[in-house]
């Protein structure tokens, strides 16, 4: 009967072996396992020391018994491998625990080792308040250590998915958390304006954040950074990569790839036949880069164990490779790429381009419709879709799939806006943010909507030296703009087109891309030709400084908004008050039909906020049907319904005030 051995169980291994017996039930098959855990759920370590995985047994997916039993695989855990014989196909190993050595026979290898976290060479790293997560036993031994000792202060190292992940789970436990990276950013996978969501959401918790800064050396009580600084901390995790374990297979003279790690063909077959790898030790081909990376993700890891599993019993399955799909959930906020970064696909030699849009998850009249995020990257020369990120709070995985299955397939960005996705209410709007970023992706790449990303725009400034419009109502403008930007309402900027200086280059701005987008055209109907539109508006400029920030350009930022982690029933230890509004004795009196979110982050003096549909029942109360009433909102556009809503119960004396621009203009701010 022939022998299949496999080295490393949890991701590749595990699902190899179950592979590998589903096809053939005369194999003897067996997995040695340097851990004692041979299949558990390393990618919910942090979720149960956070606390939202309430049971550490539903994070161990299959025991050696439960091996034995449904599939006839033995199982040794606490097992090294130590040597691989080639000539004989021979595996000498050791027990950790009683170290007995045996030697187990195969004839054919898969070698699924995984990796290990790195721990840097500096003072103090050993010492018993510093830890790394990538076991059961290392994730026991921190709930034991948070358990006993109950620190008030952590420093995590490392702002990656784990760190991050980590950073969330601490502050669950009531820990004041600061992390270093040593990045200018965190996650720096990400663009630097999808960085800068999740850094405001980490700030908004209260994290500090120690960027662009690593760490030097660990003390008892306290942390040094590379600038010179210290942190008090008496809980340190170790988040800053993970390394392939590569010895067994340097020892036997595999051969390794450019990236460092295990090479294989597109069988997982190394250079020798008998010998198959996979997950995160090995090399593959990035699916649109078409050159061999490292990726140390489950998913990968999960079908590449398949595939060596069926291939290692004489199959020739060929593994496609990836579009590297990732994504990461901090606190309530998520986000997300597949494919090539902009930067990387620049790098790789392609004439690549990006937009960035933001649209609600799904119809905004339904409850819990939040903005979701979408930058697209495209190849100009052939319109293929490149690569994709995506942040927001809710509908987040479906749009990176959408752009993964889009890549996989060698769709367009015109492919990308025929895609008829799924649409209700509850779940989406009729154009999908995808759809939407075909949309405007086409726009730029055409030169009807011509674009500039927020990352490129200082160097946009200094080279053309733009006459640059914010489009935003003043109020939004006055908390945060782009220094020497002219604020102007769309109206106004319509009835002033001769005092705009002729020739000159412009750059327009509004909230989120979409009205400048507007007026883009506008202006070049009436024959401004050099005319763009900032990808995103200020939501991306905003971002972006604050995850990278600019030179020399001047942009400010929103206020942290402070947040705190709920409960189990959904609620946190604030209790708001609803203030009664006082209409004024004398004058109009001034309607805000905005949302009550639009009207307290600023309204026009003395107004009073009543939504739309409520407004006949307020209005009766306040029985003066000739009473001055003046209704305005963003647009003027739901305020022109409240005036019908009024007139239609009798009400004489009432007007559309229009935007909350144009009323500012008529009511200036104190």
């Amino acid at each position: 009967m022939k022998e299949l051995l496999i080295i490393g169980g949890v991701a590749s291994g595990a699902t190899a072996a179950a592979r590998a017996r589903r096809l053939n039930n005369d194999v003897n098959i067996t997995i040695l396992e340097a851990g004692a855990d041979v299949s558990f759920a390393n990618c919910g370590l942090p979720y149960y020391l956070g606390g939202d995985i309430e049971y550490r047994s539903s994070l161990i997916l299959a025991s050696p018994e439960t091996f034995d039993d449904q599939y006839k695989v033995k199982v040794y855990t606490n097992t090294q491998a130590i040597e691989i014989d080639r000539e004989n196909k021979i595996v000498k190993a050791v027990n950790t625990e009683t170290k007995e050595q045996h030697t187990f026979p195969y004839d054919s290898l898969i070698l699924a080792q995984g990796g290990k976290p790195i721990i840097p060479p500096l003072k103090g790293v050993d010492k018993k308040h510093v830890f790394q997560l990538w076991t059961l036993k290392d994730m026991d031994e921190i709930d034991l250590f948070l358990y006993e000792n109950n620190p008030k202060k952590a420093v995590v190292v490392g702002g990656g998915f784990i760190g991050l992940e980590m950073v969330e789970a601490l502050v669950k436990r009531g820990m004041e958390v600061t992390l270093v990276e040593m990045a200018p950013q965190v996650l720096p996978n990400l663009e630097g304006e999808f960085a800068g969501f999740i850094t405001k959401e980490l700030l908004d918790y209260g994290v500090k954040l120690k960027l662009g800064t690593s760490l030097q050396e660990v003390e008892d009580d306290k942390v040094i950074l590379s600038d010179g600084t210290s942190v008090e901390t008496d809980f340190v995790l170790l988040s800053i990569g993970v390394r392939p374990t590569l010895q067994l297979a340097k020892d036997a003279n595999l051969e390794l790839g450019k990236t460092g790690s295990l090479l294989v063909n597109e069988q997982l077959m190394t250079n020798d036949p008998a010998i198959f790898a996979a997950g995160d030790m090995v090399e593959i081909e990035d699916r649109v880069l078409g050159k061999h990376i490292r990726v140390p993700l489950a998913g990968p890891a999960n079908r590449q164990g398949r595939i060596a599993g069926e291939n290692a019993l004489g199959g020739s399955r060929v593994y496609k490779g990836t579009s590297t799909s990732s994504i990461v959930k901090v606190f309530e906020a998520v986000a997300g790429s597949t494919g090539m970064s902009l930067k990387a696909a620049r790098d790789a030699g392609f004439s690549a381009d990006a937009i960035v849009i933001h649209k609600v998850s799904h119809t905004a009249y339904y409850k819990g419709a939040e903005m979701v995020s979408v930058m697209l990257i495209w190849d100009r020369a052939t319109k293929k879709i490149l690569g994709g990120q995506v942040a927001g709070y809710v509908g987040i995985d479906k749009r990176i799939d959408v752009l993964a299955t889009a890549i996989a397939g060698g769709l367009t960005i015109e492919d990308l806006g025929e895609l008829g996705l799924s649409y209700a209410p509850p779940f989406n709007s009729p154009n999908d943010p995808v759809n939407m970023a075909s949309f405007t992706a086409v726009n730029h790449d055409t030169g009807f909507s011509p674009s500039i990303l927020a990352q490129d725009l200082e160097l946009f400034v200094n080279a053309k030296q733009p006459v640059v419009i914010d489009l935003r109502d003043p109020i939004t403008f006055s908390k945060a703009h782009v220094y020497s930007s002219n604020n102007i309402s769309q109206g106004s900027l319509r009835e002033n087109l001769d005092r705009i200086p002729e020739g000159a280059p412009i750059l327009l701005i509004s909230d989120d891309g979409q009205k400048s987008h507007v007026v883009l055209r506008m202006l070049k109907g009436s024959g401004f030709d050099e005319v763009y539109n900032l990808s995103g508006g200020y939501t991306s400029i905003e971002r972006h400084e604050r995850a990278i920030g600019y030179k020399h350009l001047s942009a400010g930022l929103f206020p942290i908004t402070k947040k705190k982690i709920k409960d189990e029933t959904g609620l946190t230890d604030d209790v708001e008050v609803e203030e009664e509004q006082q209409i004024a004795d004398v004058g109009p009196v001034i309607i805000d039909v905005r949302t009550p979110m639009e009207f307290n982050l600023g309204a026009v003096p003395n107004a009073i906020n009543v939504g739309l549909d409520v407004l006949k029942r307020w209005a009766q109360e306040l029985g003066d049907h000739d009473r001055e009433i003046i209704i305005y909102c963003a647009t003027g556009a739901r305020s022109s319904y409240g005036v019908r809503l009024l007139q239609q119960v009798g009400f004489t004396n009432v007007s559309n005030g229009g935007s909350l621009h144009e009323m500012i203009e008529r009511f200036p701010l104190d």
